[in-house]
């Protein structure tokens, strides 16, 4: 059946294979009102696919196609449509793909925050229906969802923008990032470097927190103005007592952060915001002693709304996230995840070459 009755993706049979993906051809969602169909042409690799087709998180269904940074073409616009898309338009997709759009979270900006909320991939709508991401030749979204894309920023910069990068603007953004204000990231890989491109192009002071030295000279090149290698550097946090602001955690897992040297680095009113999402079996380790004054908390996604104003920094800025790209296609997807997996990237993979996996007519 041609589209958009189906269509074709890069898929995972089950968690046993997912480094051997395969091409596969599911059926579209039904095709709603206020839908947009969307033909793909780039798509970001973030971590939440790896944790995905390893079963890291949930069960996942047969033949799942995962990928959330979507960029492409507007081919399909809803008969009850108001968003002013029109085919031919270039747009984004990240993580959310729908919310009720009724309840007081939805009506305030935090839809990734609904109760019924809907991802990109692996999660069910009313109807029964599992969605599937973004390694495919199509995506069907609400219009709610769908982000113009700048058009000063190439499409393989612009994908990882819209999850990587929206999950560590969002919670700088909330939680007072601008000028005059003492921020540090800790870890520096595929969310943390952009976290410090965002902060350093916010106005912020920015330290950067790793493990060992290795990646300093990249940390100082993205803009940091600091860098502590924590493992390698005893007592860094009685120099930073009472000096920070905020704290955004961009580590892939928790188990080795020692949260109470950040705690003990806080200003009276300071953050310290998780954005990890690690394997569920971890657990916070966190002494309440020390807490007076001091938020923790974790983020998730952020609003459409957010994503707007992030792509809108990058493009005034001229921000250049660094990626690497990869032709989509079962040896593509399979490398990108294979790398991924040991932490071979600096510091983003982008799937290019839609077209010539998936032949457009």
């Amino acid at each position: 059946m041609p589209y958009p009755e189906e269509f074709t993706g890069i898929g995972v049979i089950s968690t046993d294979s997912w480094r051997t993906p395969q091409r596969v051809t599911y059926p579209a969602k039904s095709f709603d009102p206020r839908d947009i169909d969307i033909q793909i042409d780039a798509c970001g690799v973030c971590g939440s696919d790896l944790h995905t087709v390893q079963g890291h998180w949930r069960p996942i269904r047969d033949k799942m196609v995962v990928g959330h940074e979507i960029v492409g073409t507007v081919v399909a616009v809803g008969s009850q449509c108001n968003s002013g898309f029109k085919i031919g338009d270039r747009v984004g997709v990240g993580a959310q793909v729908l919310s009720c759009l009724e309840c007081e979270r939805c009506e305030e900006g935090n839809e990734p925050y609904c109760a019924k909320f809907v991802s990109c991939y692996n999660r069910p709508y009313d109807d029964g229906y599992v969605s599937q991401g973004g390694y495919a030749s199509h995506v069907r979204v609400h219009e709610h969802f769908v982000i113009p894309i700048p058009e000063s920023i190439p499409s393989e910069l612009a994908a990882p923008l819209l999850c990587g990068g929206i999950t560590v603007y969002s919670p700088l953004r909330r939680n007072g990032c601008g000028t005059g204000k003492r921020v540090g990231i800790v870890g520096i890989g595929g969310l943390g470097h952009m976290a410090v491109l965002f902060a350093k192009a916010m106005g912020a002071e920015v330290w950067a927190f790793s493990r060992r030295n290795n990646k300093r000279e990249d940390a100082l090149n993205l803009g940091a103005d600091h860098y502590i290698a924590t493992s390698e550097t005893p007592g860094w946090d009685s120099e930073l007592k009472s000096k920070l602001d905020l704290v955004l955690v961009c580590a892939s897992s928790l188990s080795d952060i020692e949260l109470d040297k950040y705690v003990s680095s806080m200003r009276v009113g300071g953050k310290i915001i998780s954005v990890c999402i690690p394997e569920k079996h971890e657990k916070l380790s966190l002494s309440a002693f020390g807490l007076a004054g001091v938020h923790v908390s974790n983020s998730a996604l952020g609003s459409p709304e957010e994503i707007r104003e992030l792509l809108a920094l990058v493009a005034e800025k001229g921000i250049k996230i660094w990626v690497e790209t990869l032709p989509v296609g079962e040896s593509g997807v399979s490398e990108a995840l294979q790398r991924l997996d040991k932490g071979d990237v600096r510091y983003r993979f982008t799937l290019v070459d839609f077209d010539k996996e998936f032949p457009r007519d």
